[in-house]
């Protein structure tokens, strides 16, 4: 397959995503459900009524009858089983997005034209009719058509996917960057599980169940919304949401990142810490209101957190953990202590989450607990007047990108 041809491919998954996300999303009541690539690309089911949805996206690609072809004969031959009792009675919906040739179907469809165009085809020179050999006269061809909705007008994958994120904001009562970044990149996760489930019954979810599995509070580091964005420009988001202000306030801000024992380099995570200290800490002589970051390590063993501390003290960058003197336990309001120009604190290491709480109880200034983690998030913290976000990343060098 070529670069192109993947790309194109891509799109075309995105788009079904999306339009799945869409409609779980447009649904009325919480207990109406769809169902991922069973009958079609997309069923759903209400309490009144169930619809069978396929949809094709072809940017680059003129609309001509033969693309929606096989998929009508798959339809009709999908009503012959419901005529004949086998099969509950559906809707059926052809959703299609083109570059052009819309024109061909301007007129619509009538039981000749279906006919013509899209039941009648040709094996070995010989010419074969669809509704003949499923025995359906023009009667049901008819009825066919009254449960048929083709739409060639389809909306392009990006205002199909602001759609998405309109209807999220609604939803969920938040803001485009949540919408996206919190809500659509947990949707997306969901109905690509959903997709990939081999038992029918596994691929369907209510629309309440949907919901409740697409509210988290974490920034999940979902594959196919970082190919969607690419990752560069997933970490700039970020960056943007976060960690880029012109003035940085003197809030007190706690960095927790998680460290991976195969891959640590120490030398990699004090280089980490010197871009945290740097970005934000405020120690200059004439700053009103100094500070400095709060670092907590996760994963990291207890005899290497005291070696890069020992690295951190030689090469004369001042930090304070907490602990004053040999044997003393931990005092939060030690750790808490204001970082200044005078004292040279450049950062304040947090030993264990026991410390981190303990901390955060005292500390009487705005606090933001930023939690950057690779599997499931390790540290939770229900208090409506500390800002938490949680962001997993693949490697630990995305953190400094983000940062």
């Amino acid at each position: 397959m070529s670069d192109r041809s993947a790309v194109d491919t891509i799109r075309g998954y995105f788009y079904q995503f999306d339009l799945s996300i869409l409609s779980l999303l447009r649904l009325a009541d919480g207990n109406d459900s769809i169902e991922v690539e069973c009958i079609e690309d997309i069923d759903i089911r209400t309490a009144s009524a169930m619809s069978a949805v396929q949809c094709k996206y072809y940017a680059k690609t003129e609309y001509n009858h033969s693309v929606i072809k096989e998929a009508v004969m798959y339809m009709l031959s999908h009503f012959k089983e419901v005529k004949l009792g086998n099969k509950p009675k559906i809707k059926y919906i052809l959703n299609g997005h083109y570059a052009s040739g819309q024109d061909k179907l301007s007129k619509g469809i009538d039981v000749e034209f279906l006919k013509r165009h899209f039941l009648t085809y040709t094996t070995n020179k010989v010419e074969h009719y669809h509704h003949t050999e499923l025995g359906l006269d023009d009667n049901d061809l008819a009825n066919f058509l009254s449960v048929l909705t083709v739409d060639i007008h389809a909306p392009e994958l990006e205002k199909q996917f602001q759609d998405v994120i309109d209807h999220l904001e609604v939803e969920f009562n938040c803001k485009p960057f949540s919408a996206e970044f919190f809500y659509y990149n947990n949707a997306l996760r969901v109905i690509r599980e959903l997709s990939i489930q081999s038992d029918p019954v596994k691929r369907t979810i209510t629309k309440k169940q949907f919901l409740e599995r697409v509210d988290t509070a974490s920034i999940l580091f979902n594959e196919w919304f970082v190919e969607r964005k690419g990752k560069k420009h997933h970490l700039a988001a970020l960056r943007a949401e976060y960690f880029t202000t012109l003035n940085i306030s003197p809030f007190e801000r706690f960095f927790l990142i998680e460290v991976d024992t195969a891959s640590y380099v120490r030398d990699e995570l004090k280089d980490l810490l010197f871009a945290l200290s740097k970005k934000w800490a405020k120690l200059s002589r004439l700053e009103p209101s100094p500070f400095c970051p709060y670092v907590f390590i996760q994963g990291i063993a207890e005899d290497e957190l005291v070696s890069l501390k020992r690295d951190l003290h030689m090469e004369g960058f001042k930090f304070v953990d907490g602990y004053d003197y040999k044997g003393a336990v931990f005092d939060p309001n030690s750790i808490a202590q204001k970082a200044s120009y005078s004292n040279g604190i450049k950062i304040k290491i947090l030993n264990t989450l026991n410390d981190l709480k303990a901390t955060l109880v005292v500390v009487t200034k705005t606090r933001k607990v930023f939690q950057f983690h690779f599997g499931k998030s390790y540290f939770e913290y229900n208090n409506p007047s500390v800002g938490h976000v949680r962001i997993q990343i693949e490697q630990l060098s995305d953190i400094k990108a983000v940062i």
